[in-house]
């Protein structure tokens, strides 16, 4: 009999463990990725005499949002940043700004995206490398971002350099209004980069970014 008194104190304190460790992992995720406008998508180029394929480079972003976590700004001017364990993204900061991109610029183009594989060394692609200089975002106040990027096509020795400031306003306040206002930010990103690989098929001497 002792010994099943003892067993329920083991019993109480395991079972308050595994609730303590449920309640500590995150519990909302958020994409960057945002379903691109008919107005705004291109036919889709393959079966045609010039399929197009782009090729994304990993996403180059601020140490500081180098995590899964999302790092949010406090509002008034505040030099602090919140970093939100139970607020994430669906993969770490830099992967999901990779997918998102590279999902919304091949829409916009009507390109095959093949950064992990699926073209020939035959068939040429336009490669595409982003850095993020900055992408702040602050509860209920804004979200700013800085991209640069170049552009070079496999088959050419050239390189056409790019950039874009950015910024949308947080709707309301919470988390989730800040993670619409990244989705913008992202979406406006990847309409310039396929706006520039748009303008450098059309004129093969540019070499800087018309925008």
């Amino acid at each position: 009999m002792k010994d099943k008194k003892k067993l329920f104190p083991l019993a109480a304190a395991a079972a308050l463990a595994i609730l303590a460790g449920c309640a500590s992992k995150p519990d909302n995720y958020y994409t960057l990725a945002s379903p691109v406008a008919a107005a705004d998508a291109a036919p889709s180029t393959l079966g045609s005499a010039a399929p197009l394929y782009i090729e994304l480079a990993p996403v180059a972003v601020p140490e500081r949002l180098a995590r899964p976590q999302m790092v949010v700004g406090r509002p008034n001017g505040s030099v602090q940043v919140d970093v939100f364990e139970q607020h994430r993204w669906a993969a770490s900061f830099e992967s999901e700004l990779q997918d998102a991109l590279a999902s919304g610029i091949a829409a916009r183009l009507g390109a095959l995206d093949v950064t992990k594989g699926g073209r020939q060394s035959s068939q040429p692609v336009w490669r595409i490398a982003v850095q993020v200089r900055q992408f702040d975002a602050v509860d209920g106040g804004r979200v700013d971002a800085g991209f640069n990027w170049t552009l070079r096509r496999s088959d050419e020795p050239r390189t056409m350099a790019c950039q874009l400031n950015v910024g949308e306003a947080v709707a309301g306040g919470g988390i989730d209004a800040v993670a619409q206002g990244a989705q913008r930010v992202t979406a406006a990103a990847a309409t310039a980069i396929a706006r520039s690989v748009n303008a450098a098929r059309a004129n093969p001497a540019a070499t800087a970014c018309p925008l």
